[in-house]
This record gives C-alpha cells, structure tokens and sequence, in this order.
C-alpha cells in the first residue's frame, strides 16, 4: 500500500533511515508487529510481513564504501524496497550504519519469521547476471595472467610488474565481490555472515 505517511515509530518499533543518494530523499523505515512502514520523500507506504514475498541479501560495494551491503524486498502491492547499509553524507563521503543496518535487517527476518508468511529468502546476484559475469571475470583474469607471461618473456620487467599488480587487484576486488555473490537460499534464522557487515 503506498500514498499514506506513515506514523513515527513508537514503542517496541524499531527504525531506520538512510540515504541512498547524494541528491535524493533518505529512505527511512520503520518496523512494526505486523508491518513494515516506509517513506522516500513524497512517497511512503505501508507493507504487511505477511504481504512480503522475497527477500535478497547482496554485498554491493560502490567507489567510497568499499563494504556496502543491500537488502532488497519484494511484497505484494508495493514497489521494490531497498534497505542500504551505509549513507552519503556528502559529495566525497559515505557514512557506514552497521549497527543499525544489521540490527534492522535481523528483526525484519525475525518478525517475518514469527508472521508466517510466505517469504523466500535469497542471497547474492540474480542468477542471470551472475554466472555471464562470472565468465567475464575469469576470462579477464586469464587474459591478464596471460599478458603479464608474455610480458616476462620479452623480458619487460616494468611492463610485468603493472600488469601483475593490476591483476592482484583485479583478482582481490572482483574475486570479493563473485565470492560473496554466489546465487543460493538462506533461512531466516540463519542469515549469511559474508553478505552482512562485520561488527
């Protein structure tokens, strides 16, 4: 349900807010009983748990927050919510809410849980851009390695050197990111530690 603003959070609720954009609206969240409220500027809704039919746990680091994590959720009669673990605060910084972004998202799983709904619980990448990607990468990295041998038997140390530095990071960065990212289930109780922030 969307068009109504819903109320603050009152006792034995638990909120939310963060700020998914330099120049849009914070989302801010609040968890009920029963329901999951939301406001994005103009716009707010109301969701009911039991409503609520998907959830996927993803980690999505960007350039300034190299340890971003995303809930999304999807219910009936009501758009696509995204739920991110940290907020911009200003043009070159982003602010991390572990705490409260890993406090929120194990209520919401522990109230889904207790609702008995239907939910389904699914963790990293959309399988279909999963797996292409994962080719790419491996392609990438094997085209890198590749280069980085040529390199040594032309005897071009300098021009070795980057490339195998530029693989490294390539393979440390990327690697992290398909690690994480693997498509699979996970059960509300049990939610996976390498798509959550360490505390």
């Amino acid at each position: 349900m969307t068009g109504s603003r819903p109320a603050r959070a009152g006792e034995g609720d638990l909120a939310y807010a963060y700020r998914p954009s330099l120049l849009g609206a914070p989302w801010e969240f609040v968890l009920r009983d029963e329901t999951l409220d939301w406001t994005a500027g103009r716009k707010s809704g109301r969701v009911a748990l039991r409503a609520i039919t998907r959830l996927r746990l993803s980690f999505r680091p960007i350039a300034m927050q190299s340890q971003r994590f995303l809930l999304e959720i999807w219910a009936v009669g009501a758009p696509k919510l995204e739920i991110g673990s940290s907020s911009w605060k200003s043009m070159v910084e982003q602010e991390r809410l572990d705490q409260g972004y890993t406090a929120f998202v194990a209520e919401l799983h522990r109230r889904l849980a207790q609702s008995g709904g239907i939910a389904r619980f699914e963790q990293g990448s959309d399988p279909l851009r999963y797996w292409p990607g994962l080719v790419v990468f491996a392609a990438l990295a094997l085209a890198l390695a590749a280069l980085c041998v040529r390199s040594l038997q032309a005897h071009a140390w300098s021009g070795a050197a980057f490339v195998a530095a530029f693989l490294l990071f390539f393979l440390w960065q990327a690697g992290n990111y398909f690690r994480r990212n693997r498509p699979g289930r996970y059960r509300a109780n049990a939610l996976p530690a390498e798509l959550m922030p360490r505390l």
